[in-house]
């Protein structure tokens, strides 16, 4: 399996923050997964050819971001982001209106889009809830439903239910199967 196949399959639902409507992933615990699966890579924060760690056009600003991935037995493989420096609402922020702690912030959140480039929590930025997940028994894919009562069982609770009947995860027809032959085991009628 690839470096990207492993990190794109590290569930990073429980560590989304949401600003504004928009979904965020902690730079720290990013880097954290990274670095336990991959300890050799590393960042780098690009600065502009007069030494500043942003860049700018003379009106706005934008940070350029590295992660390099050290992978054993494979050559490195750096990925770049850009990324506009910006306030609270997420529009740009004026050159004359810059802070410290505004380019701080940026470079953060390119590093961390940077390391999703590499696959971890990448399906945030694509405006999924999560990455696809597969069934253990059959290998199709678990979707979440809508019960008879209008209840909505998204994908999440589906995994997190079927892992504490069964053991592992399944889609609806599988957990449907296991439920049968578990009461079948037990003794009790299938309905």
């Amino acid at each position: 399996m690839s470096a990207f196949e492993i990190l794109n399959k590290v569930d990073c639902t429980d560590k989304i923050e949401q600003k504004n409507g928009l979904s965020y992933l902690s730079w720290a615990w990013a880097w954290g997964e990274l670095k336990k699966r991959y300890p050799r890579s590393t960042y780098k924060v690009y600065e502009s050819d007069s030494g500043m760690i942003f860049f700018t056009d003379g009106q706005t600003c934008w940070v350029k971001t590295g992660v390099t991935l050290v992978e054993d037995g494979q050559e490195p493989l750096e990925h770049i982001e850009y990324l506009p420096i910006m306030d609270n609402r997420n529009q740009s922020i004026p050159l004359d209106k810059l802070k410290s702690t505004d380019v701080n912030k940026a470079i953060q959140r390119s590093l961390t889009k940077a390391i999703a480039r590499h696959g971890l929590g990448l399906y945030i930025y694509a405006g999924e809830d999560l990455p696809q997940t597969l069934c253990e028994d059959c290998g199709g894919e678990v979707t979440g439903f809508v019960d008879a009562n209008g209840k909505l069982y998204p994908v999440s609770k589906v995994v997190e239910s079927t892992r504490k009947r069964y053991g592992r995860t399944l889609c609806t027809l599988c957990s449907a199967k296991a439920k049968a032959a578990m009461m079948a085991k037990e003794g009790k009628k299938v309905e």
